[in-house]
């Protein structure tokens, strides 16, 4: 692994209403990486919000506010969806800061004094839901050619600034070629040759018939996507920040598919004109389906995230999330959907598997850890499961990732199924008896590690009932060695089951 520090970014959140379910999404994905990463070496995390833009000023027209006024009204809703989902940022930004628009500013001069940014006539279709300029021939019957708006376009004609795209069309297609897996997954980067080979149109970057935004010098403002895709520099205080030294490139930028153009073609070519290298890899998840159709507030189909969380427990939430599907594909999401997984993976394997567990050796131990066998079948097979796990991990293969955990949760099901501890308590079996006790804690303890990232609170709840002080940390390389837990132990048994069963609506 290399050594500089891993660097993991969100999509900034546009903040036009309320968070749903699928912002959670994104940061649960980097908050899980982000953890991970922790156990090995320093990490940092962004995230933040996107507050500029055509849409914001009118939805806070609609509500009869000042636009700072409706974000400063929303940001900490943002801020409490992180909470609730116990993603650990390092820093969340806002595009209204003063760090930031300085900054901004400072871009636009630079590569204005070095040609890639001048003055020009922008004349065509512009679709302000998605606050983006669309050529004529890209329309569908005169719409935005996103399938996921399609609303009316509006020609503006404007006397605004370019950036000098099409400059870096070849360089891109080129790096593309030599860097085949620096956007993933394959569907986003074959999406984004085909567009390159295409080819590209310079990129209005300013609005002068809107003033909310950042200033521009001699007027109007920057175009909020260009705004927003500097976030992930000017948060690290670039250009001379020392986290900015340190931390860029990214290591991985997480983003949702539908914003993939923006993050692979723009802004690779604007920190290519500031002479900045590219991230290391951008990963273009896929989308939250409901009943066949994208989750988004357009649609109104959307789930709320507080109550979800209310309902099924934050960590059951961010287990369905990333294992439902691979991440990178679409996937189908429902309360009902959530709850069977709740019900089935978490109570009735993990958590009936902790109970159990615990409970035997309270009956038959009072509680202690007993010695380790001198050998564990258990223990040899999943030698490997660490590494494993972190591979995964590293490759952003989170579905991946938990059915492997799954295997030992498996494994230590069956032990208790095949060795029948109660038998052997009865046949007075005293060597074997312990020699299961002492897997199924100790495979217990490698779990809490192993879960850590993906259900925090839980897996903190296992650390405790082992009797072990603390949160599960450190560098699984070392952690998890079969025979770590030390004989002895005093557990707690928990009186409430780690995931209590819940039924199905009433309706």
């Amino acid at each position: 692994m290399s050594e500089r520090p891993f660097y993991v970014t969100t999509p900034i959140y546009y903040i036009s209403g309320n968070p749903h379910l699928g912002h959670a999404y994104t940061s649960i994905a980097a908050d899980v990486l982000t953890r991970f990463y922790r156990t090995r070496g320093p990490a940092f995390m962004l995230t933040g919000t996107d507050e500029h833009g055509q849409k914001v000023a009118q939805a806070a027209a609609a509500a009869g506010l000042a636009p700072q006024a409706w974000t400063d009204g929303l940001v900490g809703k943002w801020k409490a969806l992180c909470a609730r989902y116990e993603v650990e940022y390092d820093d969340f930004i806002r595009t209204t800061e003063e760090r930031h628009t300085r900054a901004v500013v400072e871009v636009f001069e630079r590569l204005k004094k070095k040609g890639d940014v001048y003055l020009g006539k922008y004349e065509g279709w512009y679709c302000t839901n998605d606050e983006t300029f669309w050529l004529e021939a890209k329309l569908v019957d005169g719409r935005c050619p996103n399938p996921e708006c399609r609303r009316e376009v509006q020609w503006l004609s404007e006397d605004n600034w370019f950036f000098a795209l099409s400059k870096y069309r070849d360089r891109l297609l080129a790096y593309y070629k030599e860097h085949p897996h620096w956007v993933r997954p394959e569907r986003s980067y074959n999406e984004m040759v085909a567009t390159l080979e295409g080819g590209l149109e310079d990129l209005c970057i300013s609005r002068v018939n809107l003033d909310w935004g950042v200033p521009l010098p001699g007027g109007g403002v920057m175009y909020v996507w260009l705004d927003a895709l500097l976030n992930y520099i000017t948060a690290l205080e670039w250009p001379d920040g020392e986290k900015f030294r340190t931390l860029w490139p990214a290591r991985v930028q997480l983003i949702g598919k539908e914003i993939a153009r923006f993050h692979t073609i723009i802004w690779p070519a604007v920190l290519w004109a500031l002479d900045l290298p590219a991230p290391d890899l951008i990963f273009a998840h896929g989308w939250m389906t409901k009943d066949g159709e994208k989750m988004s507030k357009s649609r109104g189909n959307v789930m709320d995230p507080f109550e979800s969380a209310d309902r099924f427990g934050a960590d059951a939430v961010r287990y369905f999330l990333l294992r439902e599907a691979p991440f990178g594909s679409d996937f189908s999401i429902g309360d009902e959907k959530i709850r069977l997984r709740h019900n089935g993976d978490l109570g009735n394997d993990l958590g009936n598997l902790v109970r159990r567990s615990l409970a035997m050796l309270e009956r038959y131990r009072n509680g202690l850890v007993p010695q380790p066998p001198d050998s564990s079948d258990i223990g040899e097979r999943v030698v490997d499961l660490g590494e494993r796990v972190a591979q995964h991990l590293m490759a952003l293969g989170f579905r991946d990732a938990l059915e492997a955990i799954w295997e030992l949760v498996g494994a230590l099901n069956r032990a208790i199924d095949e060795r029948k501890p109660w038998e052997l308590h009865k046949a007075e079996r005293g060597v074997e008896l312990d020699a299961i006790l002492y897997d199924c804690c100790e495979g217990l303890r490698w779990l809490a590690h192993l879960l850590a990232p993906f259900m925090p609170s839980k897996a903190a709840e296992m650390w405790t009932q082992l009797g072990l002080d603390g949160k599960p940390a450190g560098d699984w390389r070392e952690e998890l060695q079969w025979g770590g837990l030390a004989a002895g132990t005093q557990t707690r048994l928990a009186t409430e089951p780690l995931f209590p069963r819940i039924e199905p609506d009433a309706a």
